[in-house]
């Protein structure tokens, strides 16, 4: 699946939906800013989250009070109508997380996906906590890959079987975490040829990876908020228990 193919079925879903919902000319905005930690995660236990320690941000964006989120690592303000997110051309994080978060706000506005709005405070341990009966009720076997370091989902892995961790963030490249060594995304196809589970992050809608984990010969489950329109529209399995 070529990612642009995927981005052009966004918009298209966008278009399709704004005209037949009458939202698409109508006199409504859609925002997109960078949530504080505070409004995203609320006051977690643990201070080892990218939004904790800055290195990403989560763009929102409200249709009718619906709300979307999507995380980036390249964010700031934008707002506009509907119509124009649908013209955004695909060049950068930045871009792609204002169509991305839009798309999770029209598809929760539309009441045909959920969970699009990051979990709080002690959301992110208590979704690790359902892991394990998550990974029994599907069949899921190790070794494990984890593309995209969550410390709480690679701590619960860790406990299930052998897990190999990839990661794009150079602060997490070649450290130990949950007792293997986070490995880099150039090594990435050699950690899934020998895993017999994925579970991929869904901010690689948003970093352009995302065509590279959607037709891989193990099981693969997409975990967290920003992937929830686009998980959907495209049939794929995701992990995300807590968010609301």
């Amino acid at each position: 699946m070529k990612y642009e193919s995927v981005i052009n079925k966004i918009r298209t879903y966008l278009r399709e939906t704004g005209r037949n919902g009458d939202l698409l000319k109508a006199t409504i905005e859609v925002r997109a800013r960078p949530l504080s930690t505070e409004e995203v995660i609320g006051d977690p236990e643990h201070e080892d989250y990218p939004l904790v320690d800055g290195r990403e941000k989560m763009m929102e964006a409200r249709v009718r009070g619906a709300r979307g989120h999507a995380f980036t690592d390249m964010y700031g303000h934008w707002q506009g109508k509907l119509e124009e997110v649908c013209d955004i051309e695909s060049a950068n994080n930045y871009r792609r997380a204002i169509l991305v978060a839009t798309l999770n706000a029209v598809m929760r506005y539309r009441g045909e996906v959920a969970h699009t709005v990051h979990c709080k405070d002690e959301g992110p341990v208590q979704c690790a906590e359902k892991l394990p009966s998550f990974v029994d009720s599907e069949g899921l076997k190790p070794p494990f890959a984890l593309v995209g370091y969550q410390p709480r989902l690679a701590e619960c892995l860790a406990t299930l079987g052998p897990l190999t961790i990839v990661d794009m963030d150079p602060q997490n490249v070649g450290q130990d975490r949950a007792g293997t060594t986070v490995m880099p995304p150039e090594e990435a196809d050699e950690v899934l040829d020998e895993a017999a589970c994925a579970f991929v992050t869904g901010s690689t809608i948003v970093n352009g990876t995302f065509h590279q984990f959607t037709e891989l010969n193990i099981p693969t489950i997409f975990f967290g908020v920003t992937i929830a329109g686009a998980a959907e529209l495209l049939g794929l399995k995701r992990y995300c228990p807590l968010c609301t």
